[in-house]
């Protein structure tokens, strides 16, 4: 008798996953992510949380959110919020836990294991939750930067704690698969046409996904 497939969510924290890699300097292929976790059993969903500057003539997340949205993964975006804080710095504001929290719990009791792209130690009460519900949950992150991209809790709670590091090989971009830059009067003008942004690393990598020259609060 087969042994059914166990089937597997993806819950991707854009911005925190952007972060950690890019600390550990390399690029994630999301094609290749994908493939992974659909060779690990039966891939149900998989989720891309993200927030995004309005308004804005180019965004460097732009084109990754749309080649996600067409092939294979289900993007979940929100609109930033723009302040000035006491030091008349500008400030951008942006968190989509609650998004991804939500998502998470409807979906547990059709899955059998949650994989959670994030070091977010705020996500530690979502997964004790969800575990509650006889769902396994991965974290994925990494303790080889210094300090920890993961909260030491949520490591702690996760069922299985995988350092993405032991991914690089599987979900990492080759790095001599990277294209030349464009001459600088192109960058300039924003002109690099539809390439998503793990094929095509920007000229000056931004701060966040989404925020390039703002400063960034997900609180």
């Amino acid at each position: 008798m087969a042994v059914p497939a166990e089937k597997i969510a993806l819950f991707i924290d854009g911005a925190n996953l952007y972060a950690t890699a890019k600390t550990l300097g390399f690029d994630i292929d999301y094609k290749r992510l994908l493939r992974e976790f659909q060779s690990r059993g039966y891939l149900l969903r998989a989720f891309y949380y993200t927030a995004v500057i309005e308004d804005q003539e180019y965004s460097s997340i732009r084109p990754l959110i749309d080649w996600l949205d067409y092939n294979g993964y289900t993007v979940i975006t929100k609109a930033t919020k723009e302040f000035v804080d006491q030091s008349g710095r500008r400030k951008v504001k942006g968190n989509m836990d609650i998004e991804l929290a939500v998502n998470a719990m409807e979906l547990a009791p059709h899955v059998d294991h949650i994989v959670l792209f994030s070091g977010d130690g705020d996500f530690r009460s979502l997964v004790e939750a969800i575990q509650r519900k006889g769902v396994r949950v991965t974290v994925v992150s990494t303790i080889s930067t210094q300090p920890p991209m993961v909260a030491d809790e949520l490591r702690r709670q996760a069922d299985i704690f995988l350092d993405i590091v032991e991914l690089q090989g599987k979900i990492g971009r080759d790095p001599s698969e990277r294209p030349q830059r464009a001459p600088r009067e192109d960058r300039d003008r924003g002109e690099r046409g539809h390439t998503p942004s793990f094929l095509q690393r920007p000229a000056t990598a931004p701060q966040r996904a989404g925020a390039a020259d703002e400063d960034f609060d997900e609180d």
